[in-house]
């Protein structure tokens, strides 16, 4: 009875420790974080040192904002003058009884003027226009630039998911060579083949091995090279999602370098708007106070307080001979940006029917590749049952499973080839 019970005592021991690091490995299992495609974008956007630009771009567009706005507010200034003069107007017809007081040839003058803008021709009101448009350009030269990121990030983040698969590949192809190795050294204990046979798998077992560390290191080396682009640690066991992708037929290209091209001709059309208010008028109303010697009256020679109101209209005809050929100037920018628009879509057009047929191109390959590797895996098993029964050699053996290697190789490079063809047709689309 007593045994029985230490018995049930250690089943119910053993199944709670089952319990507990069946737990522990759910929990790990729910903690570790697989990184999509279009995660590890984001996360390179946010680490990427340009995108610090787009803040410092806005804050510069608020800042020339509040600057343009006190155009509005009224302009003090505030003028001294300290003056002596070799003469001053005197009057010297003689009045009976009247004598005509003349001015100090020393003169003295403090005056404070505000002038308050009432009509400017629309000129504040476009220079923040254009303070607005160049600050969405170059947000858009900032999107370009982080656009373009996604291309090298692409490159790193398929690289890793073919180095995984040449690990699986390369695990299926040393379970082969055991298994070889294992029959081989059934018949050498039984002494029906030579011990050269065995020698020649283990070799290859041993470049296998070696091959595995190059795939490794490599592999590690694209992983360093993601953690520092998306700014955090990235499992070496592998957290990389392969990207699930839907070919859109919509051929529309939404990409950022289109909303630049589009700021850049509004931007222009704003500078000719910007011409046209600079030829316009611009009208002041004024207030001058001020306190010195001589004031208005010009007949005193007392200083006293003075003040001077009205309204203060200034036309500047300069610009007229200028704005004809400023306004050509801007009409031929506008043209090179419409034609530097044109030239993108052509190239990009054409690089997406590359695309589309570099699609169809992989998409046939990994069908036929399927195919080849279903014939292969039959002889494979088949020179399994010869190597077993010495009707073929270690190197016909090697050869089998060699040749089985390179078709798995061949369609996992395939495989990942298509599936990057499809995230750069996206990519190039603006899609994703």
């Amino acid at each position: 009875m007593q045994w029985l019970t230490k018995r049930l005592n250690s089943t119910v021991k053993l199944c709670m420790t089952f319990f507990i690091l069946l737990s522990c490995f759910y929990v790990h299992a729910q903690d570790k974080k697989y990184l999509s495609l279009q995660e590890v974008y984001q996360l390179a956007e946010q680490n990427y040192p340009v995108i610090k630009q787009k803040g410092l771009i806005q804050e510069t567009e608020n800042l020339s904002l509040k600057n343009l706005n006190t155009g509005f507010l009224p302009q003090l200034a505030v003028n001294g003058q300290a003056s002596y003069q070799s003469d001053v107007t005197r009057v010297d017809i003689p009045i009976p009884n009247i004598k005509v007081p003349s001015q100090s040839k020393d003169q003295y003058r403090v005056v404070a003027e505000a002038n308050q803008l009432i009509y400017d021709g629309g000129l504040i009101k476009e220079q923040k226009n254009i303070q607005q448009l160049n600050s969405a350009v170059e947000q858009r030269k900032v999107e370009v630039e982080l656009y373009n990121l996604k291309n090298r990030i692409n490159q790193i983040y398929f690289n890793i998911l073919y180095q995984d698969k040449l690990l699986k590949q390369n695990e299926l192809l040393l379970n082969n060579i055991q298994i070889g190795i294992t029959k081989v050294q059934q018949q050498v204990n039984n002494g029906t083949v030579l011990r050269s046979n065995l020698q020649v798998l283990q070799v290859q077992m041993l470049q296998t091995q070696q091959r595995a560390i190059e795939i490794r290191n490599t592999k590690k080396g694209l992983i360093d090279a993601l953690s520092l682009f998306i700014n955090q640690p990235v499992d070496e066991t592998g957290q990389l999602q392969t990207p699930v992708v839907e070919i859109s037929l919509d051929t529309s290209i939404a990409r950022p370098e289109m909303r630049l091209y589009d700021d850049q001709s509004e931007l222009l059309k704003e500078q000719r708007n910007l011409i046209d208010s600079r030829n316009l008028p611009k009208a002041n109303a004024f207030v001058q106070g001020g306190y010195g010697r001589p004031g208005l009256n010009l007949l005193s020679d007392k200083f006293d307080f003075f003040y001077i109101t009205g309204l203060r209209l200034n036309w500047s005809l300069g610009n007229f001979y200028t704005s004809k050929r400023e306004k050509s100037l801007l009409n031929i920018n506008r043209r090179t940006v419409e034609i530097q628009k044109e030239t993108f879509l052509l190239n990009t057009q054409s690089q997406l029917k590359q695309q589309r047929a570099e699609i169809a191109k992989f998409t046939q390959l990994v069908a036929s590749d399927q195919e080849i590797i279903e014939l292969r895996s039959k002889i494979t098993e088949a020179s399994k049952a010869q190597l077993e029964n010495a009707v073929i050699t270690a190197n016909d053996y090697l050869r089998e499973i060699n040749a089985e290697d390179a078709a798995r190789q061949a369609m996992a490079t395939h495989q990942l080839q298509l599936l990057q063809a499809q995230v750069n047709y996206q990519l190039t689309t603006g899609k994703l």
